[in-house]
Protein backbone atom coordinates (compact mmCIF):
# COMPACT_ATOMS: atom_id res chain seq x y z
CA UNK A 1 0.00 0.00 0.00
CA UNK A 2 0.95 3.34 -0.44
CA UNK A 3 1.85 5.85 2.30
CA UNK A 4 0.46 9.30 2.96
CA UNK A 5 2.73 11.87 3.07
CA UNK A 6 2.49 15.66 3.80
CA UNK A 7 4.04 18.33 1.40
CA UNK A 8 6.10 20.56 1.85
CA UNK A 9 4.22 24.04 2.17
CA UNK A 10 7.59 25.47 -0.22
CA UNK A 11 8.12 23.11 -2.52
CA UNK A 12 6.55 19.83 -3.74
CA UNK A 13 7.86 16.76 -1.55
CA UNK A 14 8.49 13.82 -3.99
CA UNK A 15 5.72 11.25 -3.48
CA UNK A 16 7.08 7.93 -0.84
CA UNK A 17 8.73 5.15 -2.54
CA UNK A 18 8.31 2.61 0.05
CA UNK A 19 5.42 1.67 2.51
CA UNK A 20 4.87 3.79 6.13
CA UNK A 21 2.65 3.96 8.47
CA UNK A 22 -0.19 6.78 8.03
CA UNK A 23 1.54 10.11 9.37
CA UNK A 24 -0.37 11.76 12.33
CA UNK A 25 -0.30 15.42 12.58
CA UNK A 26 0.96 16.76 16.41
CA UNK A 27 -1.62 19.64 16.44
CA UNK A 28 -4.40 19.19 18.60
CA UNK A 29 -7.76 18.69 16.92
CA UNK A 30 -9.32 21.72 16.68
CA UNK A 31 -12.67 22.69 18.47
CA UNK A 32 -15.31 22.48 15.50
CA UNK A 33 -19.16 21.17 14.84
CA UNK A 34 -19.44 17.79 15.84
CA UNK A 35 -21.48 16.63 12.64
CA UNK A 36 -19.74 16.26 9.63
CA UNK A 37 -20.92 17.56 6.21
CA UNK A 38 -20.26 15.94 3.18
CA UNK A 39 -20.26 18.15 -0.29
CA UNK A 40 -19.35 15.81 -3.89
CA UNK A 41 -18.55 17.54 -6.31
CA UNK A 42 -18.86 15.60 -10.19
CA UNK A 43 -18.18 17.25 -13.65
CA UNK A 44 -15.91 16.21 -16.84
CA UNK A 45 -12.27 17.27 -17.71
CA UNK A 46 -11.77 21.35 -17.21
CA UNK A 47 -15.65 21.80 -16.09
CA UNK A 48 -14.45 24.20 -12.81
CA UNK A 49 -14.75 21.11 -10.38
CA UNK A 50 -11.92 21.79 -8.68
CA UNK A 51 -11.68 25.51 -8.26
CA UNK A 52 -15.41 24.93 -7.15
CA UNK A 53 -14.57 22.60 -4.67
CA UNK A 54 -11.76 24.94 -2.98
CA UNK A 55 -14.06 27.66 -2.68
CA UNK A 56 -16.53 25.22 -0.92
CA UNK A 57 -13.71 24.61 1.33
CA UNK A 58 -12.18 27.76 2.11
CA UNK A 59 -15.11 28.62 5.02
CA UNK A 60 -13.53 27.09 7.35
CA UNK A 61 -9.56 26.66 8.63
CA UNK A 62 -7.16 24.72 9.23
CA UNK A 63 -7.35 23.32 5.98
CA UNK A 64 -6.46 20.46 4.68
CA UNK A 65 -5.77 18.95 1.17
CA UNK A 66 -5.48 15.46 0.15
CA UNK A 67 -4.14 14.59 -3.28
CA UNK A 68 -4.01 11.69 -4.79
CA UNK A 69 -2.30 12.26 -7.97
CA UNK A 70 0.81 10.55 -8.24
CA UNK A 71 4.04 12.23 -10.37
CA UNK A 72 4.17 9.35 -12.12
CA UNK A 73 5.82 11.42 -14.92
CA UNK A 74 6.94 14.99 -16.35
CA UNK A 75 3.26 15.58 -17.82
CA UNK A 76 1.86 15.02 -14.33
CA UNK A 77 4.55 16.99 -12.04
CA UNK A 78 4.06 19.80 -14.24
CA UNK A 79 0.20 19.55 -13.69
CA UNK A 80 0.53 19.02 -9.84
CA UNK A 81 2.74 21.46 -9.35
CA UNK A 82 0.34 24.33 -11.16
CA UNK A 83 -2.81 22.76 -9.31
CA UNK A 84 -0.60 23.37 -5.78
CA UNK A 85 0.12 27.31 -6.90
CA UNK A 86 -3.30 28.00 -7.80
CA UNK A 87 -4.71 26.68 -4.33
CA UNK A 88 -2.85 29.18 -2.30
CA UNK A 89 -2.06 29.84 1.06
CA UNK A 90 -3.78 28.34 3.63
CA UNK A 91 -4.00 24.57 3.12
CA UNK A 92 -1.89 22.05 4.28
CA UNK A 93 -1.86 19.51 1.35
CA UNK A 94 -1.25 15.30 2.00
CA UNK A 95 -0.54 13.32 -0.94
CA UNK A 96 -2.51 10.21 -0.21
CA UNK A 97 -2.52 8.35 -3.67
CA UNK A 98 -4.73 4.91 -1.60
CA UNK A 99 -5.11 5.60 2.15
CA UNK A 100 -7.77 8.09 2.30
CA UNK A 101 -9.77 5.99 4.77
CA UNK A 102 -6.43 5.81 6.82
CA UNK A 103 -5.69 9.45 6.66
CA UNK A 104 -9.30 10.26 7.93
CA UNK A 105 -9.35 7.84 10.96
CA UNK A 106 -5.50 9.16 11.82
CA UNK A 107 -5.99 12.84 10.96
CA UNK A 108 -9.32 13.71 10.09
CA UNK A 109 -10.70 15.16 13.00
CA UNK A 110 -8.01 18.11 13.42
CA UNK A 111 -9.04 19.65 10.05
CA UNK A 112 -12.72 20.87 10.00
CA UNK A 113 -12.35 21.04 6.24
CA UNK A 114 -11.02 18.90 4.01
CA UNK A 115 -10.87 18.69 -0.17
CA UNK A 116 -10.05 15.28 -1.33
CA UNK A 117 -9.12 15.83 -4.96
CA UNK A 118 -10.18 13.21 -6.86
CA UNK A 119 -11.95 10.39 -6.36
CA UNK A 120 -11.34 8.88 -10.06
CA UNK A 121 -7.45 9.15 -9.41
CA UNK A 122 -8.20 6.69 -5.91
CA UNK A 123 -9.92 4.60 -7.81
CA UNK A 124 -6.88 4.03 -10.10
CA UNK A 125 -4.75 3.72 -7.92
CA UNK A 126 -6.93 1.25 -6.21
CA UNK A 127 -7.23 -0.99 -8.96
CA UNK A 128 -3.86 -0.58 -10.06
CA UNK A 129 -2.81 -2.11 -6.30
CA UNK A 130 -4.89 -5.39 -7.43
CA UNK A 131 -7.85 -4.20 -5.62
CA UNK A 132 -10.48 -6.08 -7.56
CA UNK A 133 -13.75 -4.14 -9.15
CA UNK A 134 -16.04 -6.08 -6.74
CA UNK A 135 -14.01 -5.16 -4.16
CA UNK A 136 -14.46 -1.34 -4.43
CA UNK A 137 -17.38 -0.77 -3.15
CA UNK A 138 -16.71 -2.12 -0.01
CA UNK A 139 -13.43 0.35 -0.17
CA UNK A 140 -15.87 3.13 -0.65
CA UNK A 141 -18.37 1.97 2.06
CA UNK A 142 -15.49 2.18 4.74
CA UNK A 143 -13.89 5.75 3.34
CA UNK A 144 -17.58 7.03 3.82
CA UNK A 145 -17.80 5.38 7.33
CA UNK A 146 -14.70 7.03 8.01
CA UNK A 147 -15.43 10.23 7.11
CA UNK A 148 -18.88 10.05 9.07
CA UNK A 149 -16.66 10.06 12.56
CA UNK A 150 -15.16 13.02 11.68
CA UNK A 151 -16.46 16.31 12.68
CA UNK A 152 -15.48 18.04 9.21
CA UNK A 153 -16.56 19.54 6.55
CA UNK A 154 -15.30 17.05 3.39
CA UNK A 155 -15.53 18.60 0.32
CA UNK A 156 -14.86 15.36 -2.29
CA UNK A 157 -14.31 15.84 -6.17
CA UNK A 158 -14.80 13.35 -8.79
CA UNK A 159 -15.45 12.47 -12.60
CA UNK A 160 -18.38 12.25 -14.31
CA UNK A 161 -16.82 9.77 -16.86
CA UNK A 162 -20.49 8.50 -18.82
CA UNK A 163 -21.29 11.28 -20.67
CA UNK A 164 -18.90 10.29 -23.55
CA UNK A 165 -18.91 7.69 -26.17
CA UNK A 166 -18.35 4.24 -25.08
CA UNK A 167 -15.26 3.31 -24.74
CA UNK A 168 -13.86 1.02 -27.29
CA UNK A 169 -12.01 -1.78 -25.19
CA UNK A 170 -13.22 -3.71 -22.41
CA UNK A 171 -10.72 -2.46 -19.73
CA UNK A 172 -11.77 1.03 -20.25
CA UNK A 173 -15.65 -0.05 -20.33
CA UNK A 174 -14.49 -1.34 -17.07
CA UNK A 175 -13.64 1.55 -15.39
CA UNK A 176 -15.98 3.79 -16.25
CA UNK A 177 -18.57 1.19 -15.20
CA UNK A 178 -17.09 0.92 -11.71
CA UNK A 179 -16.35 4.35 -11.05
CA UNK A 180 -20.14 5.30 -11.89
CA UNK A 181 -21.16 2.55 -9.60
CA UNK A 182 -18.87 4.41 -7.12
CA UNK A 183 -19.66 7.68 -7.18
CA UNK A 184 -23.71 6.61 -6.90
CA UNK A 185 -22.71 5.26 -3.64
CA UNK A 186 -21.34 8.68 -2.15
CA UNK A 187 -23.84 11.05 -3.81
CA UNK A 188 -26.59 8.64 -1.91
CA UNK A 189 -24.44 9.56 1.06
CA UNK A 190 -23.42 13.13 0.43
CA UNK A 191 -25.39 16.52 2.10
CA UNK A 192 -25.16 17.99 -1.00
CA UNK A 193 -23.72 17.07 -4.36
CA UNK A 194 -23.31 19.63 -7.60
CA UNK A 195 -22.48 19.18 -11.15
CA UNK A 196 -19.96 21.76 -12.50
CA UNK A 197 -20.96 22.50 -16.42
CA UNK A 198 -17.93 25.32 -18.49
CA UNK A 199 -17.60 26.11 -14.71
CA UNK A 200 -21.16 26.61 -13.71
CA UNK A 201 -22.58 24.84 -10.57
CA UNK A 202 -25.66 22.55 -10.59
CA UNK A 203 -27.74 21.54 -7.86
CA UNK A 204 -28.21 18.36 -7.60
CA UNK A 205 -29.29 17.60 -3.78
Amino acid sequence: MRSVRQSNPRAMGALASRPSKVSRTQTKPAKHPLKSKLIFVLGGARSGKSSFALQQGKAQSPRAFLATAEALDSEMAVRIRKHKRSRGQGWTTFEVPIQLTEWFAADGANYPSVVVDCLTLWLNNLLRDKVRPRQVPSHVQKLLKAIQDCPSQVVMVSNELGLGLVPGDAVSREFRDVAGRMNQLIAAEADEVYFLVSGLPLRLK
